[in-house]
């Protein structure tokens, strides 16, 4: 998949668990789970908004796009 969730990443930053992170976005930690392991295949705008909101960061720092040569390098 071209998009790479690093959320991991922004949970350690911010040295937040993520059933913290799931009840501060009121979702359950199953779905976060999900997510961080990049297995979902969307995420709703409302969701990514909590995410950002409690984490204090932008969709950015969340998302990555990652081309398949990127990927190969």
């Amino acid at each position: 998949m071209a998009i790479i969730i690093q959320l991991d990443v922004m949970l350690a930053k911010r040295k937040m668990k993520l059933m913290e992170l799931a009840e501060l976005v009121n979702v359950t930690p199953q779905n976060l789970s999900v997510l961080k392991s990049g297995r979902a295949k969307a995420i709703r705008f409302s969701t990514l908004d909590a995410i950002c909101a409690a984490l204090k960061c932008n969709p950015g720092d969340i998302l990555l796009h990652q081309t398949e040569q990127q990927k190969d390098e």
